[in-house]
This record gives structure tokens, sequence and C-alpha cells, in this order.
């Protein structure tokens, strides 16, 4: 598992491929001429990113995939199977948010977003792992975020789905190396990345969903196309952590220079 990874004639397989970086992800892996397997909550976008990797000559099938839903992520991972005999590539991408304080989070807006979140990327990791494993040389990748590298106020939930996933899949990475698995795994830490999630983001009472999503378009400062090639470069070199985009190596920087000082400054921004 070394040296530049080569995609063409590969199956890669990408949830919430319907928008953002995971459609971009598609679309730049179908231009090395993979094989795609896209899937969305939305079938009409996941359709819509298979017709357009179909367009570069790529072979690709959307499914809609609800990634929360344990059963339905396994069966999609037999189809998969089914249709293109083996899988090479899975990244983990589907992701959603929730913007508010702790105090006013609910229940119901923890489990949510660590379903998709969290549970979502278990749930793909465990379902196409042994496909990986046979194909003799898979990978698989799981986008966390930059907010899975330090905490910020009013990001609690998602802090702690995106701090989940690094928890889990740096763990995984050291079991695959222990134990001599033919699998390569990476963790994805976008920075801000013009895409939608702010504007679909479920907000707390007090929080205006407008301002956020307008104040985080103002901090997004990389497209989903350049993030997508940002990310398929690490994941040639089969690196572990994968930063995208300018901002997400300077907030890696962050809690390597100031420790836990950072807390006390970036709670000025609560």
């Amino acid at each position: 598992m070394t040296g530049t990874r080569q995609y063409a004639g590969k199956t890669a397989v990408v949830t919430g491929a319907g928008s953002g970086i995971g459609r971009e992800l598609a679309l730049n892996l179908a231009g090395r001429r993979a094989r795609l397997a896209v899937s969305d909550i939305d079938l009409d976008n996941a359709e819509a990113t298979a017709q357009a990797c179909r367009a570069r000559g790529a072979q690709a099938t959307a499914w809609k995939l609800d990634v929360a839903d344990r059963d339905a992520v396994f069966a999609h991972a037999a189809e998969v199977v089914g249709e293109f005999e083996t899988v090479d590539l899975v990244i983990n991408n589907a992701g959603v948010s929730v913007n508010g304080r702790v105090s006013e989070l609910t229940e119901a807006d923890h489990r949510w977003i660590m379903d998709i979140n969290y549970w979502g990327m278990v749930h793909g990791s465990q379902a196409f792992l042994p496909h990986l494993a046979a194909s003799g040389d898979g990978q698989l990748a799981n986008v966390s975020s930059v907010f899975g590298l330090i905490s910020f106020p009013k990001q609690a939930a998602y802090n702690a789905s995106k701090f989940a996933i690094r928890g889990f899949t740096e763990a995984l990475r050291m079991e695959m190396l222990a134990d001599k698995v033919p699998v390569s795994v990476s963790l994805v830490h976008p920075g801000g990345i013009k895409t939608n999630i702010a504007r679909n983001a479920r907000v707390t009472n007090s929080e205006d969903q407008t301002l956020a999503a307008d104040a985080f378009d103002k901090i997004a400062f990389t497209t989903p196309a350049k993030a997508a090639r940002t990310i398929l470069r690490g994941l040639e070199r089969e690196k572990a952590r994968i930063l995208v985009g300018p901002d997400a190596w300077a907030i890696a920087a962050i809690p390597r220079v100031l420790g836990a000082r950072y807390l006390g400054l970036l709670a000025r921004l609560g």
C-alpha cells in the first residue's frame, strides 16, 4: 500500500454524493475513469451526480441511502458488490450540522447529528471493510472537519460528532496496520468549504439560521472542486490525515501552539 494510487477501473463508493464535496469527489474520480457507486438521502441529487459522471465517460450508479440506517448501509454494500464485483475505495462523506448552545440543544438534536455523522460513518466503515480487504489493496476515507481538531462555541453537537469520527478513524488505521489488513485508512479534515451545509443545518430557538449561514459563507474559502482535488491528492499518497483548505492548516496548528489556552480565546466568539 505504497506509492501513488491510480483509480482507473477501480470501484469507488461515495456517500453524500448529491452535492458539495461528495459530488465533486465523484466527478473527479469519474475523470480518472473510476467506476462510481454514489448515494445520497435525496435520490434525485444522487442520480444527477451519476449522470454527470456518466457524461465524463465513467460507469456510475446512484442509490438513495440513509446512512443512519445500519441495515440499509449493509444492504447497499451488498448491492454495490453485486453490481461492480469489487470495492476499492469508500469515502464516508455524508454529514449534517446543528448550530446552538448546549443549554438549548435537545436530545433529538444530539441523536440526529450523531446518527448521521458518527453512526453513518461507522456503518459505512463496517459494511465495506470486508470488501475493501478482499480487494487486496483497499482504501477507506472518513470525512471529519476542522471542528474535529478544535472545539468552537455553539458547535458542541457537531464537534462531538466530528471528534468521534477522528477517534474512530485513527484507531481503525492503527488496527489495519497492526493486523496487516490491506486497507489504507485516511481521515479528512475540511476547513470552510463553499457548500450548503450551513444553510441546511438545524439551529436552536435563539439562533438565526440565515445569519449563521451568512457568517459561515464569509469564512468558507475553498470550493468543493478544490476540496475534492486536495482530498484525492492525499488519498493518492495514502496520507493518514488530509487537511483541506488554508484555514484547516492554520486551525490544526492552534492546539499545538496554544494548548488549552485556545479555549479562552475562542470563547470570545460565543
